[in-house]
């Protein structure tokens, strides 16, 4: 008796009895090795399969996107059995004001890039050249390709890529972290607290990047607030995920590095001659003192737009309350089966 107490306490410590589910650091730890495991194995197939397929340019290309897109549907299959959630709770739900979030948020993000470029060229910090999307080495395999391809695949690519990121760093775990903090903290305290955890940990992910600085990393992990509160503001992944796309795009087309990588297709020749720290030189826009004013435009039109479709400026207790799926009968047969 006193054995089977010691196991049923030790399983409440586990796992949730009111959810049936895993308690939030054992859901993200089990995951991390899941989808993690998932990735390694994605990985070799696409490897084996490389090997026996002719590697063109445009192969490549597609390989690179579906890599990212294969491995985020991969982890999100993964979370959504785990946390038996609605999709709607990762700021997923691709309702009409998703949409309009996004759009906002694409308008915002090309905008800000488009800002810095006119600024610096104001004071004589760029020099700008028309280069009618030039294609040169990058990350990407594009030099094989016309201008007008090489442009739409990058625009393909950060879809994928900035998409993937803001579902798997905001939409999981911040979900999740706000849930498993939210006993000890309170809802308001939780949201808050991983909305920072997280814009750190976006911070500290771009560290390898070429040229990173500690104020890049600074810069980036402040904007990693931004978009976590376009989540937490709204609920909503709609506006953080157009943001972030947009922004890499721009970025790129403007003929900036875009967080220290030169993605080789640009529709400008920008070359930054002003002080390092502050253009933020071979990192971009995001590794200097430049970066910081434009947060505060970004968190003001981030503000009008919030109280202009949501009436009101606050962080949703919602983030912290899961919304869970029903289960249905032959669920509750099986599982006390």
């Amino acid at each position: 008796m006193v054995r089977s107490d010691f196991i049923m306490e030790i399983r409440r410590y586990i796992v949730n009895p009111a959810e049936r589910r895993l308690r939030a650091p054992w859901r993200v730890t089990l995951w991390l090795f899941l989808a993690g495991f998932g990735l390694v194995l994605l990985s070799g197939v696409v490897a084996v399969v490389s090997s026996v397929v002719r590697m063109t340019p445009a192969v490549a290309v597609a390989r690179q996107i579906a890599l990212f897109a294969a491995g985020t549907v991969i982890a999100v299959v993964i979370g959504y059995l785990l946390d038996r959630r609605t999709l709607s709770d990762y700021g997923l739900g691709f309702d009409r004001q998703w949409w309009r979030d996004a759009a906002f948020g694409l308008a915002l993000g090309a905008g800000l890039p488009t800002l810095v470029l006119l600024v610096e060229v104001a004071v004589g910090f760029a020099e700008v050249s028309v280069a009618l999307a030039t294609v040169d080495s990058g990350p990407l395999p594009l030099t094989a390709f016309g201008p007008p391809v090489a442009v739409l695949l990058l625009g393909g690519f950060f879809l994928v890529q900035a998409t993937a990121e803001e579902v798997l760093v905001r939409g999981y775990l911040l979900t999740n972290t706000a849930e498993g903090l939210a006993g000890w903290v309170g809802k308001r305290g939780a949201i808050i607290a991983a909305t920072g955890l997280t814009g750190a940990l976006f911070g500290v992910l771009h560290w390898t990047n070429p040229s990173a600085s500690l104020l890049s990393v600074a810069n980036i992990t402040l904007y990693g607030l931004l978009l976590g509160a376009c989540y937490v503001l709204t609920g909503r992944l709609g506006v953080a995920s157009g943001f972030h796309v947009a922004w890499n795009y721009t970025l790129a087309l403007l003929g900036f590095p875009v967080s220290g990588l030169r993605m080789g297709v640009a529709m400008l020749s920008t070359s930054a001659t002003g002080p390092a720290l502050v253009t933020g030189g071979g990192f971009g826009p995001e590794g200097g003192l430049i970066a910081i004013p434009l947060l505060g435009v970004g968190g003001a039109a981030l503000y009008w737009w919030v109280r202009r479709e949501y009436g009101a400026v606050e962080i949703l207790d919602g983030v912290a309350t899961p919304q869970l799926r029903v289960r249905t009968r032959s669920d509750t047969a099986n599982q006390d089966g």
